[in-house]
């Protein structure tokens, strides 16, 4: 893995431990000279993402709506800043710059970012590993709940396991870097009537 988009709160949550991950997270990966693409923002967790990885030598390219520079308060001492127009443009950039996926805790907008990615690679658009950084267990009811679209047909048991989750980020990153991907026909659930 060369490039890795991660997603993650442009808040810090109310735990300590959320914020240092991010910045162990950017951290480590510069330390494993792995580009980081993320939403461009120098505030909660995405500001310590960046902190972490610039502060240790890494490459770190921002990626933000020209709509969000002042709501999220685009930093400006990236390796490069991307601005774009739209919230899909920056996914899309997102996509094309990076060779794979992590999201971290975050809200609305890191869930929706994490679904689409995921959605793409179900549908056979991608072949990208996806990881959860399961910070102190914050993916574990989501994990619980794409168990359950398995058990009730909505999910593929291949599409589930081709998510990858991990409390830790050296683990994680394993994980990524021996995932395989199945055939998109494997991911997609076939419906009969």
């Amino acid at each position: 893995m060369k490039s890795i988009a991660v997603f993650c709160g442009s808040a810090e949550g109310y735990n300590e431990v959320y914020r240092e991950a991010a910045y162990d997270l950017g951290r480590m990966l510069a330390e494993k000279n792995i580009r980081i693409i993320y939403g461009g923002a120098r505030i909660g967790l995405m500001g310590a993402l960046a902190d972490g990885s610039l502060q240790h030598g890494g490459t770190v390219v921002g990626v933000i709506p020209e709509f969000l520079k002042t709501k999220e308060v685009a930093r400006e001492d990236l390796t490069q800043l991307i601005t774009v127009h739209t919230m899909h443009e920056r996914k899309l950039k997102m996509h094309e710059l990076s060779d794979s996926v992590i999201a971290m805790p975050g809200g609305w907008g890191t869930m929706e970012e994490l679904f689409e990615m995921l959605t793409w690679g179900q549908l056979g658009l991608h072949s990208k590993p996806i990881g959860l950084l399961n910070v102190s267990g914050y993916y574990d009811a989501l994990h619980a709940f794409f168990t359950n679209m398995v058990q009730e047909g909505f999910l593929s048991e291949c599409a589930n396991t081709s998510v990858l989750m991990s409390q830790s980020p050296d683990e994680l990153l394993e994980l990524m870097e021996a995932y395989s991907p199945a055939p998109a026909e494997q991911l997609i659930t076939k419906q009969t009537t």
